[in-house]
């Protein structure tokens, strides 16, 4: 990843968050601008992948705990149900190009996957 993004100053310790969980290579905390009554986001250590299809190519040990992470969290907030999203790209929703996974959870029912 060429360019530092605000996930990789929270990494570094730079920019203080509440974490949620931690294991050797991901840290989730609480995103700072929710969509969802229950918002977090899960974030790999790593700073070399802008997006999950990178990610899923070069380190996909580290996306399966990426996704295992956000489960433990739903299953500690959500009653363990849960949304996951990964946005790739800019046209895509993407704007924090260091690879990162929204849990949603609460409050969805009435919202679509459509423009989502």
């Amino acid at each position: 990843m060429a360019e530092e993004t605000v996930f990789g100053k929270i990494v570094s310790g730079e920019i203080p968050v509440d974490l949620l969980a931690e294991t050797d290579r991901v840290i989730a905390f609480r995103d700072m601008h929710p969509q969802a009554p229950i918002h977090f986001l899960v974030i790999p250590k790593s700073t070399e992948y802008a997006n999950v299809v990178e990610l899923a190519a070069g380190d996909p040990e580290t996306l399966a705990e990426m996704v295992t992470v956000a489960k433990q969290l739903a299953e500690e907030h959500a009653n363990g149900e849960f949304r996951l999203i990964f946005n790739s790209g800019e046209s895509a929703g993407q704007t924090v190009f260091h690879v990162h996974a929204h849990v949603l959870a609460g409050g969805l029912e009435e919202r679509s996957l459509v423009g989502s």
